[in-house]
């Protein structure tokens, strides 16, 4: 499979991919440029979200045969969008709603480098706003990036750190959040939960509402319920980490145009089949090697197989095909749980929002509400619309239903607190609205790292990626997804003796050795008084 341009290690650049000079550099494996002619390996990808498009890219880059089944007629997963006619006749696209490509997403981003060189179809937004019922508010615009002044700063800044509240504090309780390192911070802070470590710290509860709640309901789950290592991992990413700070992009236009529709075009050229609306109903492992992919349309032959499922199709998917794995593997995946419901309810005004209010709003304290998007403040698509109509568009979330919500007076619920949130569209008609009822992303529970599927299966030239996969590296939410997509591209393609393709990540400790140092100490003495054991 060694074409003319030999062997290589793909992308050593050593360019940095942000602002962060301690961003960490993880390089390619060496290997042939591509695979050339009818030799080529096959390969099915099982899933068009981020996770799988992202194989699937990594793949078709080096000439692998690549077909992706999808079962939604759309690609991008969380971050698909189809269009919807509105009463007044106009197409628009509807999605599932508000995502933030945050900075520190490096290998997302390098995925969206492949059609868009310097990201323009990228918009920052200036602030990242939080609010609370009792008029609190904090931001992080004029927060210092670079750590530890990033977290300084915010406390000095915010409303929510009274000195009382700081006396109260036990920074001691806090020490593990000063060297966050994977797989560590999961074997310390696994089988709590992020609002009991949050209790055990004693944070202002206005703090923890508006910083650790809001961020730990971006898992759409509730924090009694959350891993505190995911909060953990979460505060180093953001906070003492990485110097990316917490300012945000968003697309200018909606998913597919912005994403997704040029990526499958380059697949195309790539030579890679994309099938649309197309399930699969088993995966199978043949006697001579390979396995038999059956979807909708045929059972064809493949080298290789990548699962970029959400839990449950990863559950049902596996349940239905028996020879994938080894008992115990299939016992962890079985085990796999889904994160609650969550609504997102899109609504087109005939009147438009003020002027000054921010693209998008984290709130806590308004009942279901999590936050507010004036998708016309900054998509294209939406803005245009607002600009004929002389109207508005604005997205409300509310993660982490119960499941068995109302889905009639939940919306209505989200429309009222708007109306505190943003009084001037108390007196807005609604033209259209479109409400999202789902229940598909994967909830990181207390105690449940250890059934995470990581990317490697003991089934050879099968593996494994999505946001629920365990990557030993310090990535979350999209970046999770894109950088699983990476490893498993890798992990096949070094098997194939093909050059793999770089990953950048967030420092994976604390930047600080004087911090460390705390932290191993704190860490130390919380492991003696506790005599060692543990259930």
């Amino acid at each position: 499979m060694t074409g003319p341009a030999g062997r290589f290690a793909s992308g050593i650049s050593r360019t940095r991919p942000g602002r962060d000079r301690r961003a960490r550099l993880l390089p390619a494996s060496p290997g042939a440029a591509r695979a050339e002619g009818s030799g080529a390996p096959r390969a099915m990808v099982v899933g068009g979200g981020i996770a799988g498009l992202t194989a699937a890219t990594a793949l078709a880059e080096r000439g692998v045969r690549v077909t992706l089944c999808e079962r939604e007629e759309q690609l991008g997963g969380r971050l698909a969008g189809w269009p919807t006619r509105l009463a007044d006749g106009t197409t628009v696209t509807m999605s599932r709603g508000f995502h933030a490509f945050f900075r520190q997403y490096y290998n997302l981003r390098a995925l969206l480098r492949r059609t868009d060189p310097g990201l323009d179809r990228l918009t920052g937004l200036p602030d990242y706003p939080l609010v609370h019922s009792d008029g609190r508010r904090d931001g992080f615009r004029r927060v210092p990036r670079t750590p530890p002044l990033s977290a300084l700063g915010f406390v000095a800044l915010s409303d929510s750190f009274g000195p009382r509240d700081l006396l109260r504090m036990r920074p001691g309780a806090a020490l593990p959040l000063l060297d966050v390192r994977v797989p560590a911070v999961y074997d310390r802070l696994d089988r709590i939960s992020a609002y009991d470590f949050l209790e055990s710290v004693r944070f202002p509860p206005a703090a923890r509402h508006l910083a650790f709640e809001v961020f730990s309901r971006s898992f759409f789950a509730d924090p009694r319920q959350l891993s505190a290592a995911e909060m953990a991992l979460m505060f180093h990413i953001y906070f003492l980490g990485s110097a990316e700070g917490l300012l945000f992009d968003v697309p200018r236009e909606p998913f597919p145009q912005a994403l997704w529709d040029p990526l499958a075009a380059r697949l195309g050229r790539l030579g890679a089949r994309l099938r649309t609306g197309t399930p699969v109903r088993a995966v199978s492992v043949r006697p001579e090697g390979g396995f038999t992919v059956a979807s909708e349309v045929d059972e064809e032959p493949y080298d290789a197989v990548v699962l970029a499922l959400d839990p449950a199709g990863l559950r049902s998917l596996v349940a239905r095909s028996g020879g994938l794995g080894d008992a115990r593997w299939r016992e962890r995946v079985a085990r796999l749980r889904t994160a609650p419901p969550f609504l997102v309810s899109r609504l087109w005004l005939d009147a438009p929002v003020r002027a000054d209010r921010p693209g998008f709003l984290g709130t806590s304290g308004h009942g279901a509400l999590d936050n507010v998007s004036v998708l016309s403040a900054w998509e294209g698509e939406a803005a245009r619309w607002a600009a004929r109509t002389g109207g508005s568009v604005v997205e409300l979330h509310a993660y982490a239903q119960a499941g068995d919500a109302d889905r009639t007076t939940v919306p209505k619920e989200l429309l009222g607190e708007l109306h505190r949130v943003y009084p001037e569209t108390r007196q807005a008609g609604v033209v259209d609205a479109r409400h999202e009822w789902r229940s598909d992303c994967p909830l990181f529970p207390v105690g449940g790292h250890g059934d995470r599927p990581t990317v490697d299966t003991p089934t050879p030239g099968l593996v494994v990626a999505g946001d629920a996969v365990r990557t030993g590296l310090p990535v979350a939410l999209m970046e999770r997804a894109a950088t699983s997509g990476f490893l498993a591209a890798n992990t096949l393609l070094r098997r194939w003796g093909l050059a793999g393709h770089p990953l950048w990540t967030v420092p994976d400790r604390g930047r600080s050795a004087l911090l460390r140092w705390a932290a191993a100490r704190g860490g130390d003495g919380r492991r003696q008084r506790a005599g060692g054991g543990g259930g």
